[in-house]
């Protein structure tokens, strides 16, 4: 069987990347274990510091089959290139517009346009998320 698969990504806000990342996919900012209402109460059950309470987060696939993404704090800004990016594929994507459409839908979120290619009978566009990581739409 295999490893299930996590996506980290290095933040500076967690919380604020795991709802840009859950409006973006389709998925949701990942609830709370059970038996608490929120986060800050399962962080304070746990002894985590006032100051850490929104070091992380986490988005999920509601129907359980992706990937969770995980979104850690950390001190520094990006300041490269990413050497690995998500591809957002709108083939076969219920509800899903044309190009365009999804573009404008992921700007309206905070995301910003970059750049646009028609190579090889693809044809996608460079985007980077609220806090610069590059992704593409095809």
């Amino acid at each position: 069987m295999p490893n299930p698969l996590q996506v980290t990504f290095d933040c500076t806000d967690a919380p604020a990347m795991a709802r840009f990342w859950s409006a973006a996919v389709g998925y949701q900012p990942q609830p709370p274990p059970p038996g608490f209402t929120t986060w800050e109460d399962f962080g304070r059950a746990q002894g985590v510091p006032e100051e850490m309470m929104d070091a992380w987060a986490g988005a999920v696939d509601p129907a359980g089959t992706g990937p969770r993404f995980f979104f850690q704090r950390v001190p520094e800004a990006k300041s490269a290139k990413n050497r690995l990016h998500l591809d957002l594929h709108l083939t076969g994507r219920p509800g899903a517009g044309g190009l365009e459409d999804e573009v404008a839908r992921l700007q309206g979120l905070g995301a910003e346009r970059l750049d646009e290619h028609d190579e090889m009978g693809t044809h996608w566009v460079v985007m980077r998320d609220i806090e610069g990581n590059e992704f593409c739409v095809a």
